[in-house]
């Protein structure tokens, strides 16, 4: 595990809508399943459920795609993960 994300040029999505703003997990609406929490791909925009969600849509998408960096659109979290160096951070706007 590294203590630094090293995958940081690969964020494009830097508007991260709040969570009354996004329907769901986009897989889970798909296939009419329930989520616990969601998470937005900082490189595509996708919006996926947690890993604590029977989908655990945002980690397969994130190995599928190559897309390592979501971050949480619950309420009062602010947080970011890279799913390759295991690692949680903010991403701050500039």
């Amino acid at each position: 595990m590294s203590s630094v994300c090293a995958h940081l040029d690969q964020i494009e999505v830097m508007h991260v809508p709040r969570r009354d703003e996004v329907p769901g997990c986009e897989e889970c609406l798909r296939l009419g399943m329930q989520w616990v929490h969601l998470r937005i791909c900082r490189v595509c925009g996708r919006i996926g459920c947690c890993d604590s969600s029977p989908g655990r849509h945002a980690s397969k998408h994130a190995r599928a795609d190559g897309h390592p960096i979501v971050t949480s659109l619950e309420p009062g979290e602010d947080w970011s993960w890279c799913f390759v160096d295991e690692v949680a951070f903010v991403v701050r706007a500039e």
